[in-house]
């Protein structure tokens, strides 16, 4: 296992652990993290305070418990809606009203929950040492915006300021005592009352910007200033991102934000034309001769796996069969009593063996649909991708369950003939979806492994990989399982990246179908007749889908992928990211 996927791996670790916390300690059952930010359903949880901004990859897990801590005492303890209505809009000034609302609220810990006390206590001082340490306190805007910091968390929590720099910025915080002291005294008293509070934090806030924009004032017209003040707050500014408030993080490889178009159109979708779209059986699209000799090719590289496919089925089986009555079993020392055989009672008292049980046997009702991205950058793993799915597809047919293997592309590259059709028009704004649709079957549900493998090495046609427009063929997947009788259906979803198609955002902006696909998943996700599950390719896809699994596919396949899928697919692995 590679350091890269071990570090992946304790990632998912930790934040399902913080997770499960959040929800023990607010009783919000929709909270979970995904693309290493924490939701509350489908809305993003901004986290502001510097001192509990870590990253679950990085940092050790008591900083990581800490930073959940101090969130679930957030969401318990703070109006957001007041809160932001009295945030200042200075930076500087946000920036300490935010530190100071954060450690009003972290004064709040239940006093049985002595552990919640310490892992604050020592994340804070983390903070503190990394601060100090980094060098910028060493500038005079740094020191004070420590000092500030160190002498409202005292004052909050009735601790000592750090002992390792309690010299360090004796001369800073005796110069602000004066400036301060009212305010301070102000902060441990008023700190059951959000409002009141905050006129003492927007007080020691309006304090702190002035000294900020002085000594700047002071920096600009003194010559040969180094700039080093300047340094210093845009290092301190990055422990706090303010644009983050209603967007997903771009992580590993998966960049995507807010597309205004999309927005100013009410999550309006819009295709501009549908004539050039196509649904089709992928094996049509590759000679008989070649779709034979990929076959064979396929078969050699599974053969090379060494894989275990009967012990892949019952990790399957385990993962999705549930048990369903299948007659009785007779003659048994306990269960319900069986009225044939009563008489035995009286012919033989000491008998026992009167008794039936319910006979079970598992049964997997459901049907599974891998849904492939066939765009151009796919190309590069698709054959790592077609041996999985072939293995798979075996192996949930091997379960009792109904398998689709489906992918999606266009007919053409830079927008076909839509976008011809779009130019002749005069170019109209906002003209959403520019390009030719291509939705390919390689196998259906109604046929099975053997009657459909020739197809499935449709896969390895290079040539049918164009571009992706992954949002509106999550939704042809998802009505085509809607189709189906299964009690379950769940859709995998595999890619390598976001949806690309360099017409539609040339139209458009960059993430208008980024932002179509999220709203896609999340609508389908709410509805819950299907299940979505995303399986990224070399990243993480948790910016669009709350349930996914990252591979590397560089990498020989072995049992443990397909353990964790299997895991993914009944439910029991929640965000797993194998490689970041």
């Amino acid at each position: 296992m590679s350091s890269a996927q071990q570090k992946a791996r304790r990632q998912q670790h930790v934040e399902e652990l913080c997770a499960a916390t959040l929800r023990a300690l607010t009783g919000d059952r929709r909270l979970h993290y995904r693309g290493r930010r924490l939701y509350a359903g489908d809305r993003p949880l901004a986290m502001h305070a510097p001192h509990l901004r870590v990253d679950a990859g990085e940092s050790g897990f008591g900083d990581c418990r800490a930073a959940a801590d101090g969130m679930a005492l957030r969401l318990l303890h703070s109006d957001p809606a007041l809160h932001r209505s009295l945030c200042p809009a200075d930076p500087v000034e946000r920036l300490v009203f935010e530190l100071l609302e954060q450690l009003r609220v972290e004064t709040f810990v239940p006093a049985d929950m002595a552990g919640m006390a310490d892992n604050l206590h020592r994340r804070f001082e983390n903070w503190s040492l990394a601060f100090y340490r980094s060098g910028l306190t060493d500038s005079t805007l740094g020191m004070l915006l420590y000092t500030v910091a160190q002498m409202c968390w005292s004052r909050l929590t009735t601790l000592r300021v750090l002992e390792e720099t309690e010299d360090y910025i004796e001369s800073m915080r005796f110069s602000l005592a004066g400036e301060l002291g009212t305010h301070l005294a102000g902060l441990r008293r008023s700190r059951a009352e959000q409002r009141v509070f905050a006129v003492h934090a927007l007080a020691i806030a309006a304090t702190v910007g002035e000294r900020v924009r002085a000594e700047q004032a002071a920096a600009a017209d003194t010559d040969g200033s180094d700039g080093s003040d300047d340094e210093t707050l845009r290092e301190f500014a990055l422990l706090l991102d303010f644009d983050q408030d209603g967007d997903d993080d771009g992580i590993a490889a998966a960049t995507t934000g807010t597309s205004k178009v999309f927005d100013e159109t009410g999550h309006a979708y819009r295709v501009f034309t549908t004539r050039f779209d196509s649904e089709v059986a992928a094996a049509s699209l590759v000679r008989k001769a070649l779709l034979r000799e990929l076959r064979e090719r396929l078969d050699k590289r599974i053969a090379e796996q060494g894989l275990n496919l009967a012990r892949l089925a019952r990790m399957l089986g385990a993962a999705l069969a549930e048990p369903r009555h299948d007659g009785w079993l007779f003659g048994e020392e306990e269960g319900r009593i069986d009225g044939r055989r009563l008489a035995q009672l009286i012919s033989s008292p000491t008998e026992r063996r009167l008794f039936r049980q319910d006979r079970l046997r598992p049964h997997a009702d459901c049907v599974v649909a891998f849904l492939v991205d066939c765009s151009g950058s796919m190309k590069a793993h698709i054959e790592a991708v077609a041996v999985m799915l072939d293995v798979l597809l075996r192996a949930l047919e091997m379960t009792g369950a109904r398998t689709e293997l489906l992918g999606f592309t266009t007919s053409a590259w830079n927008g076909g003939r839509a976008w011809r059709e779009w130019l002749a028009q005069g170019r109209p704004p906002r003209p959403g979806r520019l390009n030719e649709v291509c939705h390919m079957v390689f196998k259906d549900a109604e046929r099975n492994w053997r009657r459909a493998r020739t197809d499935v090495a449709a896969l390895l046609k290079a040539d049918l990989f164009r571009e992706g427009i992954d949002g509106e063929a999550v939704d042809w997947a998802c009505n085509r399982l809607l189709a189906r009788g299964e009690r379950r259906r769940i859709l995998v979803v595999i890619s390598d990246g976001c949806p690309a198609d360099s017409a539609t955002g040339l139209a458009n902006d960059a993430f208008y179908l980024d932002n179509h696909l999220k709203d896609v998943v999340a609508r389908r996700t709410q509805q819950g007749a299907v299940e979505i599950i995303g399986l990224g390719v070399g990243l993480d896809l948790s910016p669009f889908y709350r349930r996914c699994l990252a591979t590397d596919m560089s990498q020989a396949l072995d049992n443990t992928l397909f353990f964790e899928i299997a895991q993914m697919l009944g439910g029991r692995l929640h965000g797993a990211r194998r490689n970041p």
